[in-house]
């Protein structure tokens, strides 16, 4: 079949009007499906992660927002006497909007000893000594660096925050891509407020053999009765109940993408079947040469696949590029969804593209390898 691929591609170029638009359409169909596949690797990729389910969260009981969460720092050190219990991060977080936004910056304010070794960050630019003897300075994500156009040697201000930049991070979490660290005593102090004594919320990293949801009534037990109550779940749990409703959102959006796969099926298969219609008289020339139903089939099918995959892969292409350049990402109380290009999503248009391709393809190639060659010509 492939000595036929100049025919084909003279019989798509011959209507290139009517083919540029099948093309075009079936690019925008699969750019929306790329960006609606990312956001939803995204939030399994934020719900479904090992390492977040071996780790707690304590906050204040009853909190609605980073802000209104006040635990005592020196619950830190109890908690951290509790058998299984590794290491625990007082951290204070600080949030330009609680709300679900596309542009929430998140500061975390914590001990730069236990900075370096809870999170798994590589600088791209600046050094972790700047940081250690500013008490001002922040490292940051570097989404939210391009997002915002920040360097390093820079003030960055937001709200009532201001901060030195001193290095750009990237890190193994891609959703922390689009934090900004600083001391935590610099963050309990900003703001016009001194909040010295107080956080957040405690960051509980836990023993391979603890058992997470008996360590999180029992740390809630402890301080039952306590100047603050508390509310403790895995790391998993508080973001999947935290993004509870842009799950659901991002749920519904599942359809969307489903509705432009349908959408490419429907130009596609109306395309092919304005292309049959117009060569009838082409088919049965053919079959007098001697190609066979089957090969005029093939030549239809061939026709339906190349313009779903060439529009495919422009809008997979385009998707990902600017996936890859925009550091986009959607968050709700201090939690962020990274929307990021990826190996897989990129192969999953790719075959959507091709089946789309076979499906529109399958009833206008049966009507061409029916074609009665009498009939055909006496039609001309």
């Amino acid at each position: 079949m492939f000595k036929f691929a100049p025919y084909v591609l003279k019989s798509l170029w011959r209507h290139r009007s009517r083919t540029l638009l099948t093309v075009s359409g079936s690019a925008v169909a699969l750019f929306v499906f790329c960006f609606v596949g990312s956001v939803q690797q995204g939030l399994a990729r934020l719900t479904g992660d090992q390492q977040a389910q071996r780790t707690l969260i304590v906050f204040q009981e009853n909190r609605f927002c980073p802000a209104s969460s006040k635990l005592p720092e020196d619950y830190a050190r109890t908690v951290a006497k509790l058998p299984g219990v590794k290491a625990v991060v007082p951290i204070k977080v600080f949030t330009n909007n609680c709300r679900a936004s596309l542009d929430v910056v998140v500061f975390n304010g914590m001990p730069p000893d236990m900075l370096r070794a809870a999170r798994d960050l590589t600088l791209l630019s600046g050094n972790w000594s700047d940081f250690d003897v500013r008490t001002d300075a922040a490292v940051v994500g570097q989404a939210v660096a391009h997002r915002r156009g920040i360097k390093p040697g820079e003030r960055f201000t937001i709200g009532d925050v201001s901060v030195s930049v001193v290095a750009i991070f990237q890190s193994r979490v891609v959703e922390e891509d689009n934090y900004i660290y600083t001391h935590l005593d610099f963050l309990q102090r900003a703001r016009g407020k001194n909040s010295v004594g107080t956080v957040t919320q405690l960051e509980v990293h836990l023993n391979e053999a603890a058992d997470p949801d008996r360590l999180a009534t029992e740390i809630d037990t402890q301080f039952l009765a306590g100047p603050i109550a508390t509310s403790t779940r895995s790391k998993g749990v508080l973001q999947r109940d935290t993004l509870s409703d842009l799950a659901e959102l991002i749920g519904f959006a599942h359809w969307l993408g489903y509705a432009c796969v349908g959408l490419v099926l429907a130009l596609l298969g109306t395309t092919t079947v304005m292309a049959v219609q117009d060569r009838i008289m082409e088919y049965a020339v053919l079959q007098t040469l001697g190609l066979r139903p089957g090969g005029i089939f093939r030549l239809v099918l061939a026709e339906s696949i190349l313009q779903s995959l060439t529009g495919g892969l422009l809008g997979i292409g385009a998707g990902l590029v600017l996936l890859a350049w925009g550091g986009f990402s959607v968050g709700a109380e201090g939690v962020t969804i990274a929307f990021i290009p990826s190996l897989d999503l990129a192969l999953s248009g790719a075959l959507v593209s091709a089946i789309v391709g076979v499906l529109a393809g399958l009833a206008p190639g049966y009507q061409a390898a029916r074609t009665e060659i009498v009939r055909a010509l006496r039609q001309a």
